[in-house]
């Protein structure tokens, strides 16, 4: 199965499920409406795809990873609002609208963030469609490590910490494998635990996610030199003017884009292995991700 194919099969049941996670029924209608706006913000839900994309692989009960995959969508959202803020990035639009704190008010914007991160753990601990309580630990505690100091928050402050230092490739790649990779290794490590998949696949999807985060990362970094504010949806030059560390800056464009083609040429190679271990596994649904890669 083409990722094209599966997508359009399983992420409006996805959304589904989101909108009922979070739906418009407490107290504070405000806050809610603040998480449900970025939440439904047309982002392309690129890791809880991850997340089923690689349970389909492995025939495996797709449905089963709806908590997981929620969980991690509502972490990347509260990122995203985070980021935006003027403290951060200051970016007032974000997917070509208003970025959180715009559209609401920054203590809003805080708030919905702080809702989102914390209820990402309601959702796996609550879920009733993995029926193994370990299972669920272990979803809690990989998604705690990946997304916190260890993980995401982690590469954010060391980011921000490199700005207006002249980090070398080493520092550089060591940020954003907390940063943008981290997260993406949970959604594969995920179907992982609710899979019971053996320690050799795990380490070879762990691979795959770490050298697609990256590939990631200088994608989008190269999307800062080469698309326009429209094929972006938000303002260029952010990067720039904090004075962030890019791959375009540190290796040059053609640099970047040698280096992005040598990171999906890693990530083919550990699906081929995947592919050794385990013959029945959709090397070409999980090769799909690749495709958003292209310049």
């Amino acid at each position: 199965m083409k990722l094209g194919q599966f997508s359009d099969l399983t992420i409006a049941d996805f959304n589904d499920y989101l909108d009922q996670v979070y739906q418009n029924n407490y107290s504070n209608k405000n806050l809610v409406y603040s998480m449900r706006y970025s939440l439904a913000n047309g982002g392309k839900r690129i890791r809880p795809l991850m997340v089923l994309a690689t349970l389909k692989a492995f025939q495996g009960p797709v449905d089963q990873g709806m908590a997981a995959a929620a969980a991690l969508e509502s972490i990347h959202t509260y990122s995203l609002i985070h980021d935006d803020l003027p403290a951060m990035d200051d970016d007032d639009y974000r997917r070509g609208q208003l970025s959180n704190h715009k559209a609401f008010d920054e203590a809003t914007a805080i708030l919905a963030g702080d809702a989102l991160l914390t209820h990402a753990f309601y959702i796996i601990s609550n879920d009733d469609r993995v029926d193994s309580d370990t299972k669920k630990l272990a979803l809690v505690s990989r998604l705690s490590e990946t997304a916190g100091m260890l993980g995401m928050v982690g590469g954010q402050i060391n980011d921000i910490l490199g700005e207006g230092l002249e980090l070398n490739l080493e520092e550089l790649q060591a940020i954003h494998d907390k940063k943008t990779a981290a997260l993406m290794r949970f959604a594969l490590e995920a179907a992982a635990i609710i899979l019971d998949l053996s320690a050799d696949i795990r380490s070879e999807l762990s691979h795959f996610a770490s050298h697609f985060g990256l590939a990631y990362q200088i994608h989008n970094d190269l999307q800062e030199v080469l698309w326009t504010d429209e094929q972006r949806g938000k303002q260029a030059a952010s990067d720039e003017s904090h004075e962030k560390n890019t791959y375009p800056a540190l290796l040059s464009t053609q640099g970047a884009k040698d280096s992005l083609q040598a990171e999906i040429d890693t990530c083919q190679a550990s699906l081929a292995r995947i592919k050794e271990y385990n013959a029945d596994f959709d090397s070409d649904l999980m090769a799909g991700f690749l495709d958003y890669l292209s310049l």
